[in-house]
């Protein structure tokens, strides 16, 4: 199996995490993902470490192998004529292009969208900027920390209000690659209807908003503000972390009918004052929770989580990520894969979040491609470009 993106050529200019993540997922579904990068120094990630591993003269970023399965490498100086030549080739022969670089960069280089659709309608293009490509702030860089402050993340995650956390991954680059990818696959569909590519705009600001959920709805519809509150959901009680003889674990008790069977099993009245309906549980939220914790207290995981699956009550422990790749469970939905490396040799990465059908392959592809070294594929892309280039020649 090829993957549904089998055919589909895709140009990434990006670095960084939240281009190349889009890149990675397009890549992942079978298209062929050509990363251009500059000589000398690559992608930013590739020096994102430590972790490094590999040769000591040479090493090898972690941070980069996350974001860069499934593609090819080429080196391009975007300001040398080689490169701008070479780069109007690869532009005319695709299908999607990526780019994230400020707002007005590619139109300096000479690649504005009036150009790029000048040189191939077809094109679909990607843009993925900080906090969007126009408005009062559209030009500032994007970071995914700062990001996660100003769209808000922040002030609803940590122990309370006065300690604003960041989100242990940069899930605003994450989000907008996702919300980018998302937006391609669309453009491509469209493109069969209209004969034309168009440009997808995302950001990181767009993208952490577009998940507040019913945060967000909280403020626009009822003009409450939500804080941080820990670990403990702001609609819905009990569900979150609570403690018990031996560590941790989280429930969620998410309707009334959970609540009395969770009630019935941890010898507790449903009915208790303050605690008879989830709005009542929501105000009362410390009682409740340490009702649990006082249920919880003398019994150990490996007693209480059968204890809750046979009552219906969802429940899980907190794992570490050691933990969480050599979990049967996560193995046996493909997400951990085996790729070549170039340097490495066989290694692990973490792998896609989909599956089709009854295929036993992670993503849509039987074989993954392991992040590229840089400029590995000068010679073949540049062949692929001879003979693309021959064809038009010749028809």
């Amino acid at each position: 199996m090829t993957g549904p993106l089998d055919g589909t050529t895709v140009i990434d200019l990006t670095r960084a995490l939240a281009g190349p993540h889009a890149g990675m997922m397009l890549g992942d579904l079978g298209a062929r993902v050509i990363k251009v990068e500059t000589p000398g120094g690559g992608d930013d990630t590739r020096g994102w470490g430590p972790p490094f591993v590999g040769p000591e003269d040479d090493p090898i970023s972690t941070y980069f192998l996350s974001c860069n399965r499934n593609k090819e490498s080429i080196t391009l100086d975007l300001k040398s004529e080689d490169g701008v030549a070479t780069l109007t080739r690869l532009v005319t022969h695709a299908d999607v292009l990526l780019e994230n670089f400020r707002p007005g960069v590619l139109d300096r280089l000479g690649f504005s969208v009036e150009r790029l659709h000048e040189l191939n309608p077809r094109l679909v293009i990607l843009s993925i900027s900080g906090f969007g490509h126009d408005g009062p702030e559209g030009g500032r860089a994007g970071y995914d920390q700062i990001a996660q402050g100003e769209a808000g993340l922040m002030s609803l995650t940590g122990p309370d209000p006065d300690h604003p956390t960041r989100v242990g991954v940069p899930i605003g680059d994450l989000l907008a690659g996702m919300y980018g990818a998302y937006g391609v696959v669309a453009a491509l569909h469209e493109r069969t209807t209209t004969g034309r590519g168009r440009v997808v705009r995302t950001s990181l600001l767009a993208a952490i908003v577009g998940v507040h959920a019913f945060q967000g709805t909280r403020y626009t519809v009822a003009g409450e503000v939500g804080r941080a509150q820990g670990n403990h959901h702001p609609s819905i009680c009990p569900y979150g972390l609570f403690s018990c003889a031996d560590g941790m674990l989280q429930i969620a008790v998410g309707s009334e009918g959970l609540w009395r069977k969770f009630c019935t099993a941890f010898g507790l009245d449903p009915d208790a004052e303050g605690m008879a309906t989830n709005r009542e549980r929501v105000g009362n939220r410390d009682a409740v929770v340490d009702a649990v914790n006082a249920a919880f207290a003398d019994r150990k995981l490996a007693e209480l989580l059968p204890a809750l699956a046979a009552a219906g009550i969802p429940a899980g422990e907190v794992r570490t990520l050691d933990r969480v790749y050599e979990w049967e469970q996560t193995r046996s939905q493909g997400l951990v894969i085996d790729v070549d490396h170039p340097v490495l040799g066989t290694v692990q990465l973490p792998g896609p979040p989909l599956r089709f059908d009854d295929n036993l392959y992670a993503g849509g592809r039987a074989e993954h491609l392991a992040p590229p070294a840089l400029g590995q594929h000068n010679a073949s892309v540049r062949a692929w470009l001879d003979e693309r280039d021959a064809e038009g020649t010749a028809s």
